[in-house]
């Protein structure tokens, strides 16, 4: 039986490359995507130091065109894969920075949208067939309604993206394919008792396996 796929869109040092790595111990190859192809190029040898099979992508969350291009690339290459993670969102505080329409627009592309476009890409008839997941790295205040002051935009991204995942979940459902969302309650970092990137990466593996409950507070 040959491996199943899983393509993270965010790769990175926090969830992103938690999440790879959690579901590579369940015999997962992995396709890691980010912006930036130096950092994809260091995890690469990372994870092939891991005996994990890595394929890389460049994409960027702000031109959701290179994200479908770099899914249908991965299709042409490895087939139709079986999980797709968006794990993207920008956590860079405010500061003083002039919060505008023009700001939100960019930051609702990258935090939100191009998760649609990803998701539409991926959802295909294979991708049914194949009983496909969609997951989400979501926010707690999205859930909780109790925003974060320093981080405005993301606020009002992770609680778009929270309704984006109850509309896809209950669209693609009836094609066997699953849409769910971690809604992330506290800052991920190495040596947290409970946000972990391992301790989060596993709630994804388990909702994946679960496939009952569409969003989870965590």
């Amino acid at each position: 039986m040959s491996k199943k796929t899983i393509i993270v869109i965010g790769a990175g040092k926090g969830n992103g490359n938690a999440i790879a790595r959690e579901f590579a111990s369940h015999d997962f190859r992995v396709v890691l995507m980010s912006r930036d192809k130096d950092h994809l190029d260091a995890y690469k040898k990372e994870f092939d130091a891991e005996g994990i099979e890595t394929y890389v992508h460049t994409a960027d969350a702000a031109k959701p065109e290179t994200i479908v291009s770099a899914i249908e690339d991965t299709v042409k290459g490895l087939g139709t894969p079986d999980v797709l993670v968006y794990n993207v969102g920008i956590t860079t505080p405010d500061g003083d920075r002039r919060i505008d329409s023009k700001l939100l627009l960019e930051r609702y592309q990258i935090d939100c949208a191009s998760g649609w476009d990803a998701a539409m890409t991926v959802a295909t008839d294979e991708f049914a067939a194949k009983h496909g997941a969609i997951l989400f790295t979501g926010g707690g205040f999205a859930k909780t309604f109790q925003p974060i002051p320093t981080l405005k935009p993301l606020c009002i991204d992770k609680a778009a993206q929270n309704a984006m995942n109850i509309v896809l979940h209950d669209a693609f459902a009836p094609r066997g394919i699953f849409v769910g969302s971690i809604l992330v309650s506290g800052v991920v970092q190495p040596g947290d008792p409970k946000y972990d990137p391992a301790l989060v990466a596993r709630q994804f593996w388990n909702m994946y396996t679960a496939r009952t409950e569409y969003q989870i507070a965590y």
